[in-house]
């Protein structure tokens, strides 16, 4: 009589296990086995464990097709959830078949799992199988639907709770407790009970240092003790949170009339403005997109947002410098030109009113919606086209962890009637719209970093760490995708035959981008390397690109004077009239400061919960080569950390948001 063994992995997650009955049968070319309790002395299915069965059948299955598991009650006991990670068969021709599973199974529930390699859907024999596949990705569809939360926007999952969602896709409970904790702790160190609800105005700086100092961290000291200088507000275009703007600056736009006589004085002495620009050393950041949008009402007036447009000097000590500053982006007497040569609190309210703008921007548009709503696309597409055992789901799955979770539970809480983004300047209608205009806008070619970055003119500015290692990064998520990719398309032909690839890529198309013929995302793929690029690309966005936007919003845009979420007097139309009374006044008030540093805190805090990126602890893919190219993967993301590491040292202010071990495998926060 063969003999089957099955080694069953219960997952080390709270309340993973259970004592109920788990009953296993084995489906085979040759036949199926009776069904067959899963039982041996002691405890079966604790936590963490591995155990050994063995299913007796009366002959020999063949190739072995499919395990399928069902759980039972035991006795009188309230249903407990099992979940299984994966079911290792030993066969009698000895071979050793991976299983996996990685999911919550319920009493009543069947459950058949495919073990063995990957398989592409053209190379399917087996009527079972065949028919397995087609049901499971039906399924899938049933489940996983598609819903719209505005116009003009991405579309995103029909859940309309967390709770809705199915088990596995849900938050561990320490990644649920350990959110909970650092929102009341943030609130007690910021002191929110007593300041969340403040209308006052802010009487000096040092009493917002009074508040900041409850949470220090070195950098987010250095920027509050450096946020008015030019230099350093230069530095930040490039290596703080939203490296997304900035531009080489070759010919001045027609709307922005600065002159040689303007910056002459800031300039390399007996250099002018049209040789620099010439050299290359000229850079420009300019919110045109802000231009128009409706602004929230505050205080039964309109609060004020300023599409501007700012020219920075890379000087000869390499420091960014801010040059010149136009508020809006038409010129007028009532809209000058600003200079670091004016008066002092008029060129920092200037600067002041510019990042307003660039940190809604940022916030809006490259954090919120160029990775969480680009990623829940691209995890719905995933979820909906392909079935466990494709190849892709296998690469894929691991980089969408959390992320339907933190989505459903966060959007609400920054765009909903109280959220946090909502008190900005904009609003839902200013800020819903300023996103439906970045994604017409969105092409191809920008969310592709080393494309970005030579779009830009930005090859070889120097001291720009997030294209230094944003783009090794890019080469060895590049080098991995390949890797594998080439393995098992090993001809454009074989690409082409796969329909649930088809059909992945045209739903990315469809509801990421809304079939926007303009943005250059394909709608079907026609060789391996165009395979090759958009996963690159996807595995980037949601990992290294996430880590860019998010990691540093603490330590950045938690000190309110450098990045303020809303302004609440008009910015200024003459010179020499600002003082810092005006600057105070203009600010947010001290409840709306709490507010914003308190998101700050809990976006970037650590938890434990946590998978770097190139870190697959559950256990995919069966056959030896892709297990290799893992392997490679994650001692080139070693490499790249300890360069990092090394630079870092050497800097007065570090930069780490780009290091593979400091960043997560997917979007979880």
């Amino acid at each position: 009589m063969p003999e089957y063994e099955l080694q069953v992995t219960t997952g080390d997650m709270i309340d993973a296990g259970t004592f109920d009955y788990i009953y296993a049968t084995l489906f085979g070319t040759k036949g199926e086995s009776e069904r067959t309790m899963l039982d041996n002395r002691g405890r079966d299915f604790a936590a963490g464990m591995t155990r050994t069965y063995t299913v007796k059948p009366k002959v020999s299955l063949g190739k072995l097709l499919l395990v399928k598991l069902e759980k039972d009650p035991y006795l009188l006991l309230p249903e407990n959830q099992w979940f299984c990670s994966n079911i290792v068969v030993k066969t009698p021709e000895r071979d050793r078949i991976l299983f996996p599973c990685n999911r919550w199974v319920s009493r009543g529930e069947l459950v058949e799992l495919r073990g063995g390699r990957a398989m592409k859907v053209f190379e399917e024999e087996h009527p079972l199988l065949i028919d397995h596949r087609k049901l499971e990705v039906m399924l899938r569809k049933h489940l996983y639907k598609w819903g719209v939360y505005a116009a003009g926007l991405p579309h995103m999952n029909n859940f309309k709770d967390p709770s809705e969602l199915p088990d596995e896709l849900r938050f561990s409970w320490s990644k649920t407790l350990e959110l909970a904790y650092v929102k009341v702790s943030s609130d007690f160190k910021l002191n929110c009970k007593e300041l969340t609800d403040s209308t006052e105005k802010w009487e000096s700086i040092k009493a917002i240092k009074e508040i900041f100092s409850y949470n220090k961290t070195p950098i987010a000291e250095y920027v509050s003790e450096h946020w008015s200088e030019d230099d350093f507000f230069g530095f930040q275009f490039l290596n703080a949170t939203n490296p997304n703007v900035i531009q080489r600056c070759s010919e001045l736009p027609s709307n922005f009339p600065v002159t040689e006589e303007m910056v002459k004085p800031f300039l390399q002495p007996g250099s002018s403005l049209q040789r620099e620009m010439e050299k290359g050393n000229i850079f420009l950041c300019d919110y045109k997109r802000m231009d128009g949008l409706p602004t929230r009402v505050y205080d039964g007036q309109p609060l004020h947002l300023t599409a501007g447009l700012c020219l920075l000097y890379m000087n000869p000590e390499n420091k960014l410098m801010p040059i010149a500053i136009q508020l809006h982006q038409q010129p007028s007497k009532q809209n000058p030109i600003f200079l670091p040569s004016d008066p002092e609190n008029d060129w920092l309210l200037a600067k002041m009113f510019l990042k307003n703008a660039d940190v809604i921007e940022y916030e809006t548009v490259y954090h919120l919606m160029n990775t969480h709503f680009l990623a829940e696309a691209f995890a719905l597409a995933t979820l909906r086209s392909f079935p466990m055992i494709h190849p892709l789901y296998k690469l894929l799955i691991p980089h969408f962890r959390f992320t339907l979770q933190i989505n459903t539970t966060g959007i609400p809480q920054l765009l909903g009637p109280d959220g946090v983004l909502i008190q900005s300047s904009l609003g839902k209608e200013g800020l819903t719209e300023l996103m439906g205009k970045a994604l017409s806008e969105m092409t191809y070619s920008s969310l592709c970093l080393p494309e970005d970055i030579a779009t830009r003119g930005l090859e070889s500015i120097p001291n720009f760490y997030y294209r230094d290692d944003g783009v090794k990064l890019w080469g060895i998520i590049n080098s991995f995708v390949r890797a594998i990719v080439e393995h098992y398309y090993p001809s454009d032909t074989e690409v082409r035959k796969d329909s649930e690839l088809q059909t992945w890529i045209k739903e990315i198309y469809t509801h990421c981008f809304l079939e926007n013929k303009n943005s250059g995302i394909p709608t079907s793929f026609q060789t391996v390397e165009e395979v090759i690029k958009f996963i690159t690309m996807v595995i980037f966005r949601v990992s290294g690109q996430h880590a860019a936007v998010n990691n540093g919003q603490y330590e950045y845009n938690a000190w309110t004077p450098n990045s303020p979420l809303l302004m609440r007097k008009p910015p200024p139309t003459t010179k020499g009239k600002s003082s810092m009374k005006t600057i105070l006044e203009t600010l947010p008030n001290v409840g709306d400061t709490v507010k914003f540093m308190s998101l700050g805190l809990l976006l970037t805090s650590p938890y434990t919960d946590v998978v770097p990126l190139g870190t697959y602890p559950v256990e995919r893919f069966d056959e030896p080569a892709p297990k290799k190219m893992i392997k490679d993967f994650q001692a080139n993301l070693t490499y790249l950390s300890e360069v990092i590491a090394k630079r870092n040292s050497k800097l007065v202010v570090p930069y780490n948001y780009l290091d593979p071990a400091q960043m997560e495998n997917s979007i979880a926060i």
